[in-house]
C-alpha cells in the first residue's frame, strides 16, 4: 500500500495577539512559532498505522520554502519513508495555485492513496482536497473520522452534521480528507528527529513540474485584513418570564424581524 499525504507548516496563533502588517493583507509572523498543521498530522499519522498494518511506503509532500521542510522532517521521525518539498519562487500561493502544483508533485509518485488534512489552521479553506482530486481524477470523500482497507477498496467513516457518522465504500486509488480525532499521533522523541535531520530530502523546483503559466496565476487576492469592530457587551435582560419575553418581543420588532 503506497500512500502519499500532503503537509503544511503553519503558524501557531492561538494564544498569541495578531498584528496587521504594514500592506493590511497579511498578519506580522516574522516572530511566530511554526508548527505542523493540525488536521495534516492526523492525516500522516493515519498513513504510517496503515503502513504498519498492510506494508507499502508513506511520502509526504508540501510546497514551500526551506523552513517548510522543519515539517517533513518531522514526518519522517513519525516513520515517513520520503519526503519531497516543491520550492514555488516568489510566486503567490493561493489555493488555486496551491492544488495545481500539489496535483503535478503527486502524480509524479506511486500511490493507492493520497491522505491531507480537511483544512488548514491558517486559511481554513477546506478547498485543497476536492480540488486535488478533481484534477488527478480521483474518488474523494472529505472529513474522513475512521479508515480500513480490504480488497481495493477504502471502508470509510464521515463525520456528518449533528453528531452522526456515514459508513461508505470508496474504489482505490482515491483521495481522503482526514479529519481530526481518527487517531492519536504518536509522540515524535528528540532521538528520532536528530535521526530525520540526517535524512537526504528531494526538492523540486515549481518550474521542473512544467506547470503553465496559467495553472500558476493566482485566481483570488487578498483585499484587506482586518479585526472585527467593537461592539457593545450583551444586554442582560431581567424579570420574570412574561417580563422578558415581552422585553424580547420588542428589540425584534425594533430590528425589523417579524413574528
Amino acid at each position: 500500500m503506497d500512500i502519499c499525504v500532503c503537509v503544511k507548516r503553519v503558524p501557531l496563533t492561538q494564544e498569541v495577539d495578531l498584528e496587521i502588517d504594514e500592506s493590511g493583507k497579511d498578519v506580522k509572523k516574522k516572530s511566530l512559532a511554526y508548527v505542523i498543521n493540525e488536521w495534516d498530522n492526523y492525516a500522516i499519522e493515519e498513513a504510517i498505522t496503515l503502513k504498519d498494518k498492510l506494508g507499502g511506503t508513506v511520502v509526504v509532500v508540501t510546497v514551500g520554502e526551506e523552513g517548510d521542510e522543519e515539517v517533513l522532517r518531522r514526518c519522517l521521525a513519525m516513520g515517513a519513508d520520503r519526503a519531497v518539498r516543491v520550492d514555488p519562487g516568489e510566486r503567490i500561493l493561493d489555493g488555486f495555485v496551491l492544488g495545481k502544483i500539489l496535483s503535478a508533485i503527486i502524480g509524479k509518485q506511486s500511490y493507492d492513496l493520497v491522505l491531507m488534512g480537511v483544512q488548514s489552521d491558517d486559511e481554513n479553506l477546506g478547498m485543497m482536497g476536492p480540488l486535488v482530486a478533481e484534477e488527478l481524477g480521483l474518488a474523494h470523500a472529505a472529513v474522513v473520522n475512521g479508515v480500513s482497507l480490504e480488497n481495493g477498496e477504502a471502508k470509510i467513516q464521515v463525520e456528518l452534521e449533528g453528531g452522526t457518522n456515514e459508513v461508505s465504500r470508496i474504489r482505490l486509488p482515491a483521495l481522503l480528507s482526514i479529519q481530526t480525532g481518527i487517531n492519536e499521533p504518536r509522540y515524535v522523541s528528540i532521538m528520532g528527529i536528530r535521526k530525520a535531520a540526517k535524512k537526504e530530502l528531494e526538492v523540486i523546483p515549481v518550474e521542473a513540474l512544467n506547470l503553465s503559466d496559467d495553472a500558476l496565476s493566482p485566481k483570488t487576492f487578498v483585499e484587506e485584513i482586518f479585526f472585527p469592530p467593537e461592539t457593545e457587551g450583551a444586554e442582560i435582560i431581567e424579570g420574570d418570564p412574561a417580563t422578558v419575553a415581552e422585553e424580547i418581543t420588542r428589540i425584534m420588532k425594533e430590528k425589523g424581524v417579524n413574528i
